[in-house]
């Protein structure tokens, strides 16, 4: 029997029963469509943290009072006993690290921006450094950055991001207007370029200001954030690591033998634990989707037992007529494997659907590997065929004679 032919009357077999075939294979939906809805989102999160998280440069070290992940209450406490980094910390920093190219500090609140009648809620207020806006990339697309100047004489100048200017300054010259933020009033000298949303939340919504102005605002008694970028140079990263923990280490009077009191991480050290936590991610949903699929195959072998059943005849006139065992057990693999196949198309085509919606909701970046498509399929068809074997099998051993008196 060609392969061909064995393909054609298997479709022809599951167009007749067309609602068992649809009920078959919506186990076999599910189970795709959430396995490509998942790798559609991890993957999209993953490009996203990549790309934008990455701009710092892979030679940007961050040093902050806490680590970056904290596991357990015991661990916040113990990790929150440190002493604060001060913006004189920074200073001997910027004064004593020879292996950093650029070094900057910084700070951060949640806070209201106001223009008249007008307010923007739950704004990054960033107090920054002039070479913050370096080692970040930001970029100023009209007006200009923060300077040196600003930090030192504590200037009232404010970077705004796009939405300030969209929602507080539309359709007049944002340059020189001014804004108050949280209680102060600020000049506007530079807009940040747009960014858009990630993970619905607005990366546009910030004003920055110079950092000795925050601390006067906002009050001084709070842990900076210092960061410095390193040569890109082979090795050059780590070194810059060695002399900042040396040096601070020094200046903190840490004991020799005793762990740091503060915490060094890079752009590698974030996006370590992002791929731990996608990964648990996926995993979890991927286990969750494995069951389906086994569910769909169970289901599946049910389905085709009955289909043997109903068809005793028509194998018993096959077989009267010469057709071989193989050649029944392909025709009813070939069944099964469709029904998969089918089930599969339908659940990426589904699971795309999800991601995309996914991403007009909340903001979620969304990306579709081709390996992935290819994976779903093959997946599906294989999970088909294994769970077809046995229904195949049992109308291959039937015995034509027997199997013709069945139906007498």
């Amino acid at each position: 029997m060609e392969l061909s032919e064995a393909f054609k009357v298997a479709l022809q077999s599951l167009w007749a029963n067309k609602m068992r075939t649809v009920l078959t294979i919506i186990g076999m939906v599910i189970g795709i469509a959430s396995l490509i809805a998942v790798i559609t989102i991890v993957q999209g999160a993953k490009w996203w943290v990549i790309n934008k998280i990455a701009t710092k440069g892979s030679n940007t070290l961050t040093v902050t009072k806490l680590p970056a992940v904290i596991i357990t209450p015991e661990e916040y406490l113990k990790d929150n006993r440190r002493k604060d980094l001060t913006y004189d910390d920074f200073l001997y920093l910027q004064r004593t690290c020879t292996l950093c190219q650029s070094i900057g500090a910084s700070l951060s609140s949640s806070g209201t921006v106001v223009s008249g009648k007008q307010s923007s809620n739950n704004t990054a207020i960033n107090g920054w450094t002039a070479t913050m806006e370096h080692i970040n990339d930001l970029k100023v697309v009209q007006g200009r950055p923060l300077t040196q100047m600003d930090d030192e004489l504590g200037t009232h100048d404010i970077v705004a991001g796009y939405d300030i200017v969209q929602n507080l300054l539309p359709n007049v010259d944002p340059i020189g207007q001014e804004l108050r933020v949280d209680g102060e009033v600020y000049t506007v000298v530079g807009v940040g370029e747009k960014e858009g949303a990630i993970f619905g939340q607005s990366q546009d919504n910030y004003a920055d200001m110079p950092l000795s102005t925050y601390l006067h605002t906002h009050g001084e008694h709070q842990s900076v954030e210092i960061s410095a970028s390193a040569s890109t140079a082979p090795g050059a990263l780590d070194n810059a690591i060695d002399q900042v923990r040396a040096l601070l280490r020094a200046r903190r009077h840490d004991l020799p033998g005793t762990e740091d009191d503060f915490s060094i991480s890079t752009n590698d050290t974030f996006i370590s634990i992002f791929h731990e936590i996608t990964s648990t991610f996926a995993t979890v949903i991927g286990g969750i989707a494995s069951i389906s699929l086994v569910i769909a195959g169970v289901v599946i072998m049910n389905i085709m037992l009955v289909s043997v059943t109903e068809r005793t005849r028509e194998i018993g006139i096959r077989k009267s007529l010469g057709a071989k065992r193989n050649d029944v057990m392909i025709q009813f693999l070939f069944e099964a494997g469709a029904m998969a196949l089918i089930g599969g198309m339908l659940g990426v085509i589904l699971g795309i659907s999800i991601g995309k919606v996914f991403t007009l909701l909340v903001g979620w970046p969304t990306a579709v590997p081709a390996w992935a498509v290819v994976l779903a399929l093959v997946v599906a068809t294989s999970v088909g065929i294994f769970f077809g074997v046995y229904p195949a099998r049992k109308a291959a051993m039937l015995d034509p004679i027997v199997a013709l008196r069945a139906e007498l």
